[in-house]
């Protein structure tokens, strides 16, 4: 035994060691590896792109359609007499809606045509009376001039006649006396028969005479007096015409004025009646924009001015509200493009980033949050975004406002 041991330790020192035989698996161990190493290549590179793809774009489910509605109210009051739209009908913008009873506005409008025609005929008549005023009144100046030169001029020739007819009066008394001197002394002697009796009656007959002439002066004198009281009297009517003629620029001072308020009288009539054709026209109540017609009015109905009737949706006008996070805004910018996916019908629409609201969505509640308190927690606040569509992308008007939808703004 002993020497079979040294045999078999001879022949183990004397022999290679023996390796074992590749196993069938050895083979792929490597090929596995480099799998391994493509795997993690990829997926890192995925990974990358993935998340350059991800960080190129803000989103937000806190999104909704958007829209300006338009009421339409009346803007005059009467009777409800035809309703031309139904509820969710589309209407394009100048359709008449609505007609309201026009007869009472027809018979405001004719009634202010007439007083405008009316107003028209009295300004033409002052118009033509100005000229005609200041022709009158300056020949009235003449007239009242020429009039108080001949009565100036009556007056001194009068009152020479009268100191004519007095110088007459006198000589007459004068004569008189004489006269009758001498028939006292005639008498005498007719009594003493130292002269005849025809000489006496000759001289009675000059007395008489001489007695008629002094009567006959005074008359004439008076008559002379009266023509004096006569021109003086012309003279101050005379003299009261030419002051009435010296008012002259004042009269047509008034009569151009008159002319003038006569226009303005003209210009509220024809302003009223402007105002009654529109209150004519307002009876058809028309759509201010195109869009989808809610209504709240039936025939028969009696409305006030400023009552609201319709509610019109202008489908072709929608926007998106998207409330943002404050932390998505960083790279946020006015014109970016946005995808903007539908959760109704699953559509995607294109637009871009139109303004950014100034403040956040709390801030324009009625009651905003006041934190100045000692239990204040930090909470991460939205920020409206305003998002309008490209041209074209709602044609169809599938867009109602209130719809939710999911914004993807690219901000890369």
């Amino acid at each position: 035994m002993p020497e079979e041991n040294a045999s078999t330790e001879l022949r183990e020192d004397d022999m290679e060691p023996v390796r074992p035989a590749p196993s069938k698996f050895a083979r792929p161990k490597g090929r596995r590896n480099v799998l391994i190493v493509i795997v993690v290549l990829v997926l890192i590179v995925g990974g990358i792109f993935l998340w350059r793809y991800f960080g190129s774009y803000e989103s937000t489910d806190d999104a909704q359609v958007d829209v300006h509605l338009s009421p339409v109210s009346a803007r005059v009051s009467g009777y409800v007499v035809k309703v031309d739209v139904n509820d969710n009908q589309y209407v394009q913008q100048g359709d008449v809606l609505v007609e309201i009873d026009p007869k009472d506005y027809e018979v405001a409008v004719a009634q202010a045509q007439a007083n405008l025609a009316s107003a028209e005929a009295t300004a033409q008549s002052l118009n033509i009376s100005v000229p005609i005023t200041s022709i009158n009144t300056s020949s009235q100046v003449k007239v009242a001039a020429s009039d108080v030169e001949n009565s100036q001029a009556g007056i001194v020739a009068a009152q020479d006649r009268l100191a004519s007819a007095h110088a007459q009066v006198e000589q007459a008394e004068a004569n008189d006396v004489k006269i009758q001197n001498d028939l006292q002394r005639y008498k005498t002697l007719v009594d003493k028969r130292e002269v005849s009796q025809q000489v006496y009656d000759q001289a009675l007959a000059a007395a008489k005479a001489s007695t008629a002439a002094v009567v006959a002066a005074h008359a004439n004198e008076s008559a002379l007096q009266q023509s004096v009281q006569q021109a003086r009297s012309a003279l101050s009517q005379s003299e009261a015409n030419q002051r009435a003629a010296a008012t002259a620029p004042q009269q047509v001072s008034s009569s151009r004025a008159r002319a003038r308020a006569s226009i303005a009288d003209v210009q509220q009539k024809r302003a009223a009646l402007e105002l009654a054709q529109l209150n004519l026209g307002y009876t058809k109540i028309v759509a201010p924009v195109s869009g989808e017609v809610t209504k709240s009015v039936v025939v028969g109905l009696n409305v006030q001015a400023g009552q609201q009737l319709l509610t019109i949706v202008p489908l072709g006008d929608v926007w998106i509200t998207a409330n943002f996070k404050e932390t998505q805004l960083k790279n946020m910018q006015v014109g970016q493009k946005v995808e903007i996916h539908v959760d109704s019908t699953g559509r995607t629409f294109k637009g871009h980033v139109d303004s950014i609201s100034g403040a956040t969505g709390p801030l324009f509640s009625l009651l905003p949050p006041e934190n100045a308190t000692g239990n204040y927690v930090k909470i991460v606040q939205r920020i409206p975004v305003k998002i309008v569509l490209e041209p074209g992308e709602n044609q169809d008007h599938q867009l109602r406002p209130g719809m939710n939808v999911v914004p993807d703004v690219f901000v890369r």
